[in-house]
């Protein structure tokens, strides 16, 4: 089998051939690293590339290659974060997802580029230049995942590691066309995840489809007792023929209002009619608290965030300027002002404004209030319906610099995804057809800990469509840019 045969297959069929010995994981790193070769300066998806990987291949992902996203920590390799305050920061230990794809034989060939400390939607605001969408090199990625999200659908890795806290893995994948799962908060274990909003990050799989997503995410899940917020769950890989007749889905009636592009509508509801012809029964409902979710998102997320960032000095670790004549204060605030980028400092002003005295209850309590009641709006949907679904994103990628320019939009195209991170329910985006020639998600949410029956959902879904089989044309990643 030729290399390019190797990168056209998804992470589920590698896996088969790997288990088979019909091919080797040398072979199989190789044809992938010539991807990552050929393509890299056109979608600028990686930071860090590991020619020199050679994992062990014994376990239950025999030598599968793999990206992760560079604010996982890896032992040895430089996590940057994408940030200039931590360009030569290299860990000296792996995050728990590393360690169990290592001891599961997955094989990591690189670090994949994002928005700065995973703040942004475009994959723009990265110290290191935007990722570029493999479909078309002028628009963006989607982000913060953007790197994972392009590896993915440009065939440079067969699956890639993202980290969700608002959408950030589901919103790239609708973009690039792949398939991402932001798993039940708790699933997965955050230890060695650079911290952004630790009360809504979660770190999921992007692959082509929902059959290589639960495969990676079954070697990645359960309890870590470095995590107190994680716990129990194993993941199933759905099997051939799975079944979703006598599914009840539910169709959130806000989610279709008129910010919604028509192209996606028209996507989305064709995808609704193709469940619905597998047996599926589909009824519109009403959330009424998804109108409240991105305001109370981003206060959460930037509380947390200011927080969490406080560490960043350039003291311990990261750039730092020297200079003798400033004294530590004066340092610290260089340090933090030269390292951080704009989007980072605008989200770190308005979390530390939301915690200060006099406006902690006037926003952040009651953003708190606002998660609380949209926790109860899905738990009332979840007791009559198995899923919902709705779009990822209202629109397709936009082109480079669109949504820099409007970062109020910006934060606006998160409607779809950020109410799951608050309710910390599981959620995957699916590829469901294609609008101006550019690639639309449809967004499967399940109940806690209902994980693998989404996947076993998208799994018949895609078993029916080929959306998910779609794409870059062969010259779109071929731009010199």
């Amino acid at each position: 089998m030729n290399k390019a045969s190797l990168t056209e297959l998804t992470a589920f069929e590698l896996h088969g051939l790997l288990k088979n010995g019909d091919i080797s994981a040398d072979e199989v790193s190789a044809a992938f690293l010539s991807e990552i070769k050929n393509k890299q300066t056109a979608t600028n998806a990686f930071i860090t590339v590991c020619e020199g990987a050679a994992d062990a291949v014994n376990g239950t992902l025999a030598g599968l290659p793999y990206a992760a996203k560079d604010n996982i920590s890896t032992k040895g390799i430089r996590t940057t974060c994408a940030s200039r305050i931590l360009s030569d920061y290299v860990p000296v230990y792996d995050a728990t997802v590393i360690e169990n794809l290592r001891g599961s034989g997955a094989r990591l060939l690189g670090k994949l580029n994002m928005d700065e400390f995973a703040m942004g939607s475009t994959s723009e605001t990265s110290y290191f230049g935007a990722v570029r969408n493999p479909w078309d090199v002028g628009r963006s990625a989607g982000g913060s995942s953007g790197g994972a999200a392009a590896a993915v659908a440009a065939g440079m890795v067969p699956f890639a590691l993202g980290s969700d806290t608002g959408g950030s893995i589901r919103q790239p994948s609708s973009f690039c066309g792949v398939t991402g799962i932001k798993p039940t908060y708790g699933a997965v274990s955050r230890y060695g995840l650079i911290a952004y909003g630790s009360s809504l990050d979660q770190i999921g799989p992007v692959a082509r489809d929902a059959r290589s997503c639960a495969l990676a995410l079954s070697a990645m899940a359960g309890e870590d007792l470095r995590d107190g917020t994680s716990e129990k769950c194993e993941i199933t890989v759905p099997a051939e023929g799975v079944s979703i007749k006598g599914k009840r889905i539910a169709l959130p009636k806000e989610a279709f209002a008129d910010a919604l592009s028509a192209g996606v509508r028209e996507c989305v509801l064709g995808a609704v009619k193709t469940l619905e012809g597998l047996g599926a029964v589909v009824e519109w409902v009403r959330l009424p608290m998804l109108e409240y979710a991105v305001a109370a998102y981003y206060i959460i997320a930037s509380a947390e965030a200011a927080s969490n960032l406080s560490r960043y000095d350039g003291i311990r670790y990261g750039v730092s300027v020297l200079d003798k004549s400033l004294n530590l204060d004066e340092v610290i605030v260089r340090n933090r002002s030269e390292g951080f980028g704009r989007e980072v400092k605008r989200r770190l002003m308005l979390g530390n404004f939301a915690l200060s005295a006099g406006y902690y209850d006037a926003y952040y309590n009651k953003a708190l209030r606002v998660k609380a009641l949209l926790a109860q709006d899905f738990a009332r949907v979840f007791a009559d319906f198995d899923f919902i679904i709705m779009p990822t994103a209202p629109g397709a990628a936009p082109k480079l610099g669109e949504s820099l320019d409007d970062p109020l939009a910006m934060y606006l195209s998160d409607a779809y995804t950020v109410p799951i991170n608050l309710a910390g329910l599981p959620a995957l985006s699916m590829p469901c057809g294609l609008m101006d020639g550019m690639p639309v998600g449809a967004q499967l949410i399940g109940k806690r800990f209902a994980d693998s029956d989404i996947l076993a959902a998208a799994a018949a879904y895609q078993d029916a469509t080929d959306f998910h089989m779609k794409k870059p044309s062969a010259g779109a990643t071929e731009v010199n840019v």
